[in-house]
């Protein structure tokens, strides 16, 4: 099994507030999303992509996975973005405006161009009608290594903007569109990020949409303000009856008896060996989790 990094809560840092980025260092956020975009004002464009290559620089960020949302390459700033992003080094750049597998290559082959090292990541928000359509030709890119695609950002305010759809509570007009980006994301092995929650006081409201999106299938959720981060943290990791379930379905996978057999009966149910998949995952999971809450703690301690 591939490494698995946690995934539960991205928080969006405006690029042009600096107390902002140093703040971020102490928040216990799996990934921080370093806005160069919407967050961003025209004019302060180049301030914004100055603070946020100084802060990636800095490598002070512990474990949290650092990713730079830059302007689209259609804009003025879009390709200046993109080079300083490479130069910088994050673990990936978020491309906005996603619309067809051909605006993902299109950044690949940038970073090609300044040969950046493979490790660098593209990530690719979802947020126009056009790429509703495209979502499993956009999602194959993951199995193209010179594509560099590793996840997918749904945009639901920018969807909602150009379908017309309202924001809802339950996110009844959105349903179709949650369901296919899951599908094609799992398809191909693609990490998938729920959009935001836009109303910061509606705690009960975050927290039923971040359970919604969990049960869709979610890897975790874009936010908007730290205070979401401990409650999305939380309905993203396995429960204590997850966890104990996953090892007891492992654990009776691994007895010499079983070790050739396709189904099990565990507590009166059958049990495949997708289950035991399921199961190993889920544990991979709750492992990284864990060596990445130890990592802070040694990190605070020195």
């Amino acid at each position: 099994m591939q490494q698995i990094r946690p995934r539960r809560s991205a928080l969006y840092m405006p690029g042009a507030n600096a107390r902002a980025l140093e703040k971020a260092r102490s928040l216990d956020a799996d990934v921080l999303l370093l806005d160069l975009e919407d967050a961003v004002a025209p004019e302060a464009k180049a301030e914004a992509r100055a603070n946020v290559v100084a802060a990636v620089q800095q490598r002070a960020y512990g474990r949290r996975e650092v990713v730079i949302r830059i302007n689209a390459l259609t804009t003025p700033w879009g390709r200046d973005d993109l080079q300083a992003a490479a130069a910088a080094l994050p673990d990936a750049i978020l491309l906005p405006k996603v619309s067809s597998p051909e605006v993902v290559q299109a950044a690949a082959e940038v970073l090609r161009a300044v040969a950046a090292p493979p490790a660098l990541r593209l990530w690719a928000m979802i947020e126009t009608p056009q790429a509703l359509f495209r979502l499993d030709s956009i999602a194959a890119l993951h199995r193209d290594p010179a594509a560099r695609l590793d996840a997918f950002v749904l945009g639901t305010n920018d969807l909602a903007k150009e379908t017309g759809a309202r924001l809802l509570p339950g996110r009844a007009p959105m349903m179709a569109w949650l369901s296919l980006a899951v599908a094609a994301a799992r398809a191909h092995g693609v990490t998938i990020l729920d959009g935001v929650h836009n109303d910061i006081a509606d705690r009960a409201g975050f927290e039923r949409e971040c359970a919604q999106g969990r049960d869709f299938g979610m890897d975790g959720k874009t936010l908007i303000h730290p205070d979401q981060i401990a409650p999305c943290n939380q309905i993203f990791s396995p429960d204590a009856a997850e966890i104990a379930r996953a090892r007891k379905i492992v654990e009776a996978f691994d007895l010499p008896e079983n070790k050739s057999r396709g189904a099990i009966r565990l507590d009166g149910r059958m049990v495949e060996l997708l289950h035991a998949d399921m199961a190993r995952k889920t544990l991979a999971i709750v492992d990284a989790i864990a060596a990445k809450a130890q990592s802070q703690v040694e990190t605070h301690q020195g």
